[in-house]
C-alpha cells in the first residue's frame, strides 16, 4: 500500500501549533463528537492527506490546561481512526511530540528520536499473567530509512502518567531499555494496534530524565525550542513517508 493518508497525534497545543500553522491546516470542528474536547486540523501536503489531532483543553476540572496522559490520548486516537475509516482509513499514524531523554542512551536536548517500540513503566500489576499486559510493549513500524534520512536517533519510548518519576519507575524504565520517556505513546500504540494501523513516534527531547535539573523546570525552559524543532522535522517526515510503501520506511 502506498501511503497517502496520514494521521498525526499530538498531545499539547503548544507542540502542534507551529506545525499546523506551517502547513496551513484548517480546523475541522465536525471531526470529533461535540462532547469531546479534542481538536482536528486537516489539509494536504503535496500528495498526502493530513489530519492532525490534539487532546484539547481540560473542561472537566475547569483548569483549561492541555489534556495530557494516556486516557485522553487513547480516546482521541480511537475516535480519529474510527472517523477516518468511514471515508478513507489512515495508512499511517505518527505520534509527534516532546519527551524526556536519557543521557545514558545518548539523548541531548533538541534531539529527534523515532520510536522502535513503546511500553509502560507505571502499570505495575504483579499478578500472574498480567505483567506483560501491564508493560504493554508494542513494536513500532520500522523506520530505519527515515532515521537515516533525518539523521535522527532510534529508541524505545516508555510511557507513564506522571511528569516526574520515582525509583520504582526508574527501575522499570531501565528494564524497558528506554531512550525517551513521555505520557502518551504506549496508549496511542495500543489503539493503533486495535485498528491495525501502522504507527511510530517522532519525539523531540525537552529534558534529561537522568540529569541534574528538575524535570518540570527543564521541560518548560525548552518546550518552545522543542516545538520549533518538531515543526522543522515533521514536514521532512511527511515528505519522506508520502507515496512510499511501509517497507520503504
Amino acid at each position: 500500500m502506498t501511503i497517502s493518508n496520514v494521521l498525526i497525534a499530538i498531545a499539547m497545543e503548544a507542540e502542534a501549533s507551529p506545525f499546523v500553522n506551517h502547513l496551513n491546516l484548517t480546523i475541522d470542528k465536525s471531526f470529533f463528537p461535540p462532547e469531546s474536547p479534542f481538536q482536528a486540523f486537516r489539509g494536504k501536503h503535496n500528495s498526502c492527506d493530513l489530519t492532525v489531532i490534539t487532546n484539547g483543553k481540560d473542561t472537566v476540572h475547569n483548569t483549561n490546561v492541555d489534556n495530557v496522559g494516556t486516557v485522553p490520548a487513547a480516546l482521541a486516537t480511537f475516535l480519529a481512526l474510527q472517523k477516518l475509516k468511514e471515508t478513507d482509513p489512515a495508512h499511517l499514524l505518527i505520534n509527534a511530540g516532546t519527551c524526556g531523554g536519557f543521557q545514558r542512551k545518548g539523548a541531548e536536548i533538541g534531539d529527534v528520536f523515532l520510536t522502535t517500540s513503546v511500553a509502560n513503566h507505571d502499570r505495575r500489576i504483579p499478578i500472574p499473567g498480567f505483567v506483560p499486559y501491564g508493560i504493554g510493549k508494542i513494536e513500532s513500524t520500522s523506520v530505519e530509512n527515515l532515521a537515516s534520512h533525518l539523521n535522527a536517533k532510534l529508541g524505545v519510548c516508555t510511557t507513564g502518567n506522571s511528569l516526574d518519576f520515582h525509583e520504582v519507575d526508574s527501575h522499570h524504565m531501565l528494564e524497558n531499555d528506554a531512550s525517551v520517556k513521555d505520557m502518551e505513546a504506549a496508549a496511542i500504540g495500543w489503539v493503533s494496534e486495535m485498528w491495525k494501523t501502522p504507527h511510530f513516534g517522532v519525539k523531540v527531547v525537552t529534558d534529561i530524565v537522568d540529569g541534574d535539573k528538575p524535570t518540570e523546570e527543564e521541560f518548560l525552559e525548552n518546550l518552545g525550542t522543542a516545538a520549533k524543532s518538531l515543526q522543522e522535522a515533521l514536514p521532512k517526515v511527511i515528505d519522506f513517508v508520502c507515496d512510499k510503501t511501509h517497507d520503504e520506511l
